[in-house]
């Protein structure tokens, strides 16, 4: 019989289970944690001037802080948005993968105007404080509300901000940019390449974006230039000491984290067996054990479906509170804003794009984006299940009477010492092979079962499936004899999930990956439809590799001027490139 350790706790939290209450102990923690790099992040966006009701797009690059290479630390990051009372007005959570990841989020009519501060992290990069933190100014134009004071101020000091900008290096040396002309009509199809001049030096990952030109100019925006400037001596290893608290890295995986204390006693449960399961048709099952403050963690590192978390203790009689955690935020009591204003000079600029923006978003349904699915998850891991779907057979009322009469390999067996249980038959390989009475994990769409004979009497008639597993697996420790895995037809067994060993919690997953739309012409399907874009290109994290040429498309909108096309992002080598070409629609 195959024997797996199956769904266990990473490699990594088992080093770290000491950091339980995210304090350093000793040196040679620290010591171990030093060795771990710091890491730096890179945010390019579709700012620094957005709109209420516009959407705002970035691609996020973390490296090494040590030698500016993608970084292998973090398998999670963080964006967020900060106004000047220093309140997160959002939070994003992005999926890495290779340092690199993307996403974007509406500003929505509830956002003042304002300035604002983009901030992009790791968990890793909060133990060294807001110096190591990714900033950028950011400001939000919401001419639908009455008050602007945040960004009103007389013309003299704006154009006295206006002449504050100063000119940057750009570099299109090592990759160049061909277009196939300066001068285009609405509508027109417009095609460029992204060349490597330099072979293996200008390898790297690059954003594009192509977006017109605006009158509205905050002052120090940021490029990959900028940035290796600015951020040149942030730390290369964590700053901290013996006993100071510590942000775990997310070197598996999105931490999940919580407590869980005795319900009567209000004591934390320490040395306790705890269940994780992530439920649906692709479900996670995680396991761990609480330390002695009666703290678990575990990471999660598959493109989970659900936004929901079922955690239990194995103990089903045992009435506990069970808390999810989560880290705290970044002390941004110290983050220094833009002080950009504009004045009613550009009243007329600001009325313009507003219109332009409302029309836009009444044809969005026309326009949509589409989400990535992510890789599909294999809940087996590579096990290959019998499945019994029920209704090729005669069904009984019950779940017990359906596997004693269906399923000749999995059956309830009694238990003198306490709640019956399910056994799946072992599928012996070998002549000598040892038998055992262990349970199986019993799983109702995907929802860990700690209390086998209570589904006894559940009713068949709304079970889908029934799959088989009949490997022998261990699990935090303890052994198990195959899984049994229900389907019911509505997937919905978690929502009705109330247990006094257990708890149901929403958890945050990360912004989905997107195919953006892409605007095209060739039939007449859109010759009545304005096309008010402003944004008209943006691809993030284009990998350009040695001898590469790579071709890309769009088409110009239905407004006129000039537009910028710019390409940003760093060689394999850290190295910055920056640049800027104009184009200009008639």
């Amino acid at each position: 019989m195959k024997k797996r350790n199956f769904l266990t706790l990473t490699l990594f939290f088992a080093v770290v289970t000491s950091w339980s209450q995210y304090v350093i102990r000793s040196v040679e923690e620290l010591n171990n944690l030093k060795q771990v790099p710091q890491e730096k992040v890179f945010v390019n966006h579709t700012g620094p001037v957005v709109f209420a009701g516009e959407y705002m797009y970035y691609s996020f690059q973390c490296f090494n802080a040590q030698n500016s290479r993608p970084s292998a630390v973090s398998k999670v990051g963080y964006i967020a948005l900060v106004n000047e009372e220093r309140e997160y007005v959002l939070e994003q959570k992005i999926k890495l993968v290779k340092g690199l990841g993307q996403g974007d989020f509406f500003v929505s009519t509830d956002i003042a105007s304002g300035n604002y501060k983009l901030l992009g992290y790791t968990q890793w990069m909060k133990n060294n404080g807001l110096a190591q933190v990714f900033k950028d100014d950011v400001v939000i134009v919401n001419p639908y509300t009455v008050d602007q004071s945040a960004l009103l101020a007389d013309a003299a000091a704006e154009e006295k901000e206006m002449v504050a900008q100063t000119a940057q290096v750009m570099d299109s040396s090592t990759v160049g940019l061909l277009l196939n002309g300066t001068v285009y009509g609405k509508r027109e199809k417009v095609n460029f390449s992204l060349k490597n001049y330099k072979g293996n030096l200008g390898n790297g990952t690059y954003t594009i974006k192509i977006r017109k030109k605006s009158v509205i100019n905050p002052v120090n925006k940021m490029n990959a230039i900028t940035y290796a400037k600015d951020y040149l001596n942030v730390d290369k290893q964590i700053k901290l000491k013996v006993g100071d608290s510590l942000f775990l890295p997310e070197q598996r995986g999105e931490l999940l984290f919580g407590t869980v204390t005795d319900a009567l006693s209000n004591q934390p449960l320490s040395n306790t067996p705890v269940v994780v399961s992530l439920p649906g048709k692709e479900f996670v099952l995680k396991f761990a054990t609480t330390d002695d403050n009666g703290t678990f963690y575990t990471y999660l590192r598959k493109d989970y479906k659900e936004r929901v978390a079922i955690v239990q203790v194995e103990d089903s009689d045992r009435d506990v509170d069970i808390v999810i955690k989560a880290p705290r935020k970044l002390d941004v009591s110290e983050l220094e804003f833009g002080t950009f204003t504009f004045n009613e000079k550009l009243a007329s600029a600001i009325k313009k794009r507003s219109v332009h923006n409302q029309i836009e978003n009444q044809f969005f349904s026309l326009k949509p984006d589409s989400i990535l699915l992510g890789d599909p998850i294999d809940p087996f891991d590579g096990g290959i299940p019998e499945v019994f779907v029920l209704d090729d057979y005669t069904r009984f009322p019950t779940f017990q009477e359906t596997l004693v009469e269906i399923l000749n390999n999995a059956g309830y067996r009694n238990n003198a010492e306490g709640n019956d249980y399910i056994r799946i038959a072992q599928d012996f390989e070998t002549f000598n092979e040892e038998f055992n009475s262990f349970p199986a994990i019993v799983l109702f769409d995907g929802v860990y079962i700690t209390n086998h004979e209570a589904m006894k009497e559940f009713d068949a008639r709304t079970i889908k499936s029934i799959s088989l597993i009949r490997d022998q697996f261990q699990l935090a420790n303890k052994e198990y004899q195959g899984i049994l895995s229900v389907e019911t037809f509505d997937g919905d067994y978690f929502e009705n999930y109330n247990q006094i060993n257990g708890t149901i919690n929403s958890i945050i997953k990360p912004t989905p990956i997107k195919n953006y739309y892409v605007q095209t012409y060739g039939s007449n399907d859109f010759n009545r439809i304005p096309d008010y874009r402003t944004l008209l290109f943006w691809k993030p994290n284009v990998v350009v590799e040695e001898g590469s040429n790579l071709d890309f498309e769009f088409f110009t909108s239905d407004i006129s001027g000039e537009y910028e096309v710019i390409v940003d992002g760093f060689t394999t080598f850290g190295k910055p490139i920056s640049f800027t070409r104009s184009i200009f629609v008639e």
